[in-house]
């Protein structure tokens, strides 16, 4: 009896002690280098999955709004990652630099021949402007636009200087030969009379420009013009003829 009473207990003690040596035995599996690299290139892929889906939901350059379609001319310079949507045109020689973002979808917006857009400016256009003038946001010939600015439905004649850092806010008007100081905030309604220089938040008149100043303005926005070039000839064109031309490089044995 006292025989059968102890193999009873050894069972006993071998049942509960099966859970534990199953969770070592599934430790030292887990621990298993095999296993280990499978399940780091499982995870592998998955994110690379994930950064293939990214990559094909990359940013847009033009995003057409209804029955508008942004306008580009054909030498006129865009960045790739520049974002035009809407009623948004780009005349000859004009040039639009990285980051920046030209939003049309409430009205027009126009960037005229040879003007430049710099690095993260943001262009948008309300629906009407409470002053009565225009809303839609119109920049003419040879203007040079500093980064970092904001234009809302206001107008810029030709030959004017907006520097960095400025906001243009509804209704404001930039007459020809002027230019706006860098951080300058032209109110809403507000007018830059011909030839004078305005700073401040908000801008004020500082002073007359010279005529040598004058001079100067439609310069600088030739020479950025020159300067898009080099940035413009980079960039592949927009049809598929550099494939054709590879393939028959490839033909003839001619290196690439």
């Amino acid at each position: 009896m006292a025989t059968l009473v102890r193999l009873s207990r050894k069972t006993l003690t071998l049942k509960n002690a099966l859970p534990s040596s199953s969770l070592l035995f599934s430790r030292h599996l887990s621990t298993d280098p095999k296993s280990t690299q499978t399940s780091s290139s499982s995870s592998t892929t998955t994110t690379a999955s994930d950064r293939v889906k990214w990559d094909y939901r990359g940013q847009r350059r033009i995003i057409p709004l209804g029955q508008w379609l942004p306008k580009i001319a054909v030498d006129a310079y865009v960045a790739p990652n520049v974002v035009l949507a809407g009623q948004v045109t780009v005349y000859d020689g004009a040039s639009v630099w990285a980051g920046s973002v030209i939003r049309g979808d409430l009205n027009k917006i126009s960037v005229g021949f040879c003007s430049n857009v710099q690095e993260r400016c943001v262009l948008h256009a309300a629906w009407s402007s409470p002053t009565g003038l225009p809303a839609e946001t119109f920049i003419e010939r040879f203007v040079t636009i500093g980064a970092y600015s904001l234009l809302r439905s206001c107008t810029i004649e030709p030959e004017c200087i907006i520097g960095q850092h400025s906001i243009l806010m509804e209704g404001s008007l930039v007459e020809t030969h002027s230019i706006l100081e860098a951080g300058s905030v032209l109110p809403p309604g507000r007018r830059i009379p011909t030839g004078e220089l305005w700073a401040g938040n908000p801008a004020r008149f500082v002073r007359s420009l010279t005529h040598e100043e004058i001079l100067e303005i439609p310069k600088l926005a030739v020479a950025i013009n020159d300067l898009s070039k080099s940035h413009f000839f980079e960039f592949l064109p927009y049809s598929t003829v550099y494939l054709e031309v590879e393939k028959l490089k490839k033909s003839l044995s001619i290196t690439l």
